[in-house]
């Protein structure tokens, strides 16, 4: 489960993004903040794996709580460390380089869909399990876990719908041994041809990967599994 704490100084803001979290299979809110002060005294109390985090804050910017936090986990090497992720309407370029210096995760810009969000939510939630499940990390697993970010605020293509994207995803999670086209059709209650298009949309954005698996007939099966 990934505890996350909100901070946004507007509080109707915070209520909608710990809504948003609340929507996320795995992911929980554990407290909500509305200045830096109160995020820094929140982290120290509640201890959260993620921190929702605004930049324009009405005592000390977004950035400064985020040192803070590095700062804390350095004096106490015990403490498990908190991951940040940024969502705020502060587009100026050198704010985003060095929330991405501070130890950043990703970085939304406001406004955003709620799509949007949660695809970041379930991606931080995919990294550290990979890296909790890890001993000794190979070349593999650091190239899924630096290269596989998603970009926030992708588009589907023309003729792909949102909700049959979450269904099609939804479908592959709850399967990871992986499924072939028909059977990702029939679980989800689409056509096969349908479900492939989607499958394939998520192997093409390194979402999800596909094998051959050779069956009594000769020919290949593709299968479809999910990536984190």
């Amino acid at each position: 489960m990934t505890r996350v704490l909100v901070v946004d100084d507007d509080f109707m803001v915070a209520k909608l993004h710990s809504r948003y979290v609340a929507a996320v299979a795995g992911c929980t809110v554990v407290g909500a903040a509305h200045t830096g002060a109160e995020a820094l005294g929140a982290a120290e109390r509640l201890r959260p794996d993620l921190v929702l985090l605004d930049v324009y804050l009405p005592d000390m910017d977004g950035l400064a709580v985020l040192r803070e936090l590095r700062a804390a986990e350095e004096r106490d090497p015990g403490r498990r460390p908190v991951d940040a992720l940024f969502i705020t309407a502060a587009r100026d370029a050198g704010i985003v380089r060095a929330a991405l210096r501070a130890g950043a995760l990703h970085y939304l810009i406001k406004p955003f869909n709620q799509a949007a969000l949660q695809e970041q939510l379930r991606h931080v939630a995919a990294v550290r399990a990979r890296l909790d499940g890890l001993g000794q990390a190979r070349q593999e697993d650091v190239d899924q876990i630096f290269g596989a970010r998603p970009p926030g605020s992708r588009e589907l293509p023309k003729g792909l719908a949102a909700h049959t994207a979450e269904l099609v995803e939804q479908t592959l999670r709850e399967h990871p041994g992986g499924l072939s086209a028909s059977e990702c059709a029939a679980a989800g209650s689409l056509s096969r041809v349908s479900a492939r298009r989607y499958l394939e949309f998520f192997v093409d954005t390194g979402r999800a990967e596909v094998t051959l698996r050779y069956g009594g007939t000769g020919r290949p099966e593709r299968r479809y599994r999910w990536l984190g």
